[in-house]
């Protein structure tokens, strides 16, 4: 009688190293996916687990995070930019650039009519009140460190991040 030997099921998949979307824990997790990105084939994510080598979790994941394949497969979720007109009851699909732009103009729109250059005493403060920031901890260190230069940069106060680091 002949055996067979299974093949591992993670033989011939992409190794992609991430961070957990959910809380500010930032665990680390090894997302596993098969498709050949390279000759135009659709990447598709197979197997999630926590990367043992994180020195946040060191492997483990909460019920969240072991649930994340349930997440990033699930019908209702999100893809793609949306748009919802002032006035409109609908929200309809934008491309990336149109919603990038949008922010962008609104943004600016909002920090040339609200920017704070000088004080009442007439010292320089270089502030923009009417707009906040909110970050999320998914992130390294030095993405850290660059938003809050950037919103900074930009005069902003009200800055907040998801790990209030």
């Amino acid at each position: 009688m002949a055996s067979t030997v299974r093949q591992f099921k993670l033989t011939s998949a992409t190794e992609t190293r991430n961070t957990c979307p959910y809380c500010s824990v930032s665990c680390g997790m090894l997302i596993y996916s098969r498709g050949d990105v390279s000759k135009g084939e659709k990447a598709e994510i197979f197997h999630v687990e926590g990367d043992a080598d994180n020195p946040v979790n060191r492997g483990t994941l909460c019920p969240k995070g072991s649930g994340v394949l349930d997440f990033i497969k699930s019908r209702q979720r999100v893809t793609e930019p949306l748009y919802r007109k002032p006035g409109s009851d609908r929200w309809e699909t934008v491309s990336w650039d149109f919603a990038m732009e949008r922010i962008a103009r609104l943004m600016k729109d909002d920090r040339d009519a609200n920017f704070i250059e000088r004080n009442g005493d007439g010292t320089t403060v270089n502030r923009w009140l009417s707009t906040g920031f909110l970050a999320g901890c998914a992130t390294s260190n030095e993405t850290g460190w660059l938003t809050w230069k950037t919103v900074r940069g930009l005069g902003l106060v009200q800055v907040d991040n998801q790990a209030r680091i």
